[in-house]
């Protein structure tokens, strides 16, 4: 099982990477929406049911493709506050 510092440090290391589609292009604002990368950080509440490397790949799967589709009518800030409270 991670530990939840190795969870935010995969977290951080995967939505730093270099974008392969439009999808993609918003893991920055991602980045920028939590700032900091830390245990102290308690937007990071979601990881502590999250298990593995593929559930957190997962997670930011589904998160980019919420913002694909809702950037429109919300700002990206806002969809990824909604996702987080309510998934």
């Amino acid at each position: 099982m991670l530990s939840f510092n190795e969870k935010i440090i995969y977290l951080e290391k995967s939505l730093s990477k270099t974008e392969e589609n439009y999808a993609d292009s918003f893991r920055t604002d991602i980045l920028i929406f939590f700032c900091e990368f830390n245990i102290e950080n308690r937007l990071f509440v979601f990881l502590r049911e999250i298990n593995t490397f593929i559930e957190i790949e997962n997670w930011i799967s589904k998160l980019t493709s919420r913002i694909v589709m809702k950037e429109d009518e919300m700002e990206v800030n806002e969809i990824i506050n909604d996702y987080l409270e309510l998934g």
